[in-house]
């Protein structure tokens, strides 16, 4: 089995800064792309930030400039740094990666959560 565990969120003033991490754990063979979404009250999950196996990040525009996603392949790790944050940012970030697994069979790619953290931005 294979799992995602969050950490880092909380409550934090306008124009302050939150770094959120995530660790993937169990029989991973690699990951490909991770991430970070979220999800506000009444509204849909949203793509915040990705980063490729190799290092290609791509940034939602809201927060392009504000927030830097990066991962430590060797500890199976991606992070978010959150700076200059915004009451509108305030939302369940949840964790994503694609993780491929190693069977006797032969590998396969799997789509995983973590399950989420609550970032609160007070005006």
């Amino acid at each position: 089995q294979v799992q995602l565990v969050e950490s880092g969120g909380g409550l934090v003033q306008a124009g302050g800064s939150l770094r959120l991490s995530c660790a993937a754990s169990g029989r991973i063979f690699s990951i490909n792309a991770t991430g970070w979404y979220r999800q506000a009250p009444g509204k849909q999950r949203e793509l915040v930030a990705v980063i490729s196996s190799g290092g290609s990040t791509n940034y939602a525009d809201s927060v392009k400039g504000r927030f830097t996603i990066s991962r430590d392949n060797a500890k199976n790790t991606v992070s978010l740094q959150m700076n200059s944050l915004k009451p509108e940012d305030t939302a369940v970030y949840y964790c994503n990666a694609v993780i491929v697994i190693m069977m006797i069979e032969g590998k396969y790619e799997y789509d995983y959560w973590g399950q989420g953290t609550q970032v609160t931005v007070s005006s």
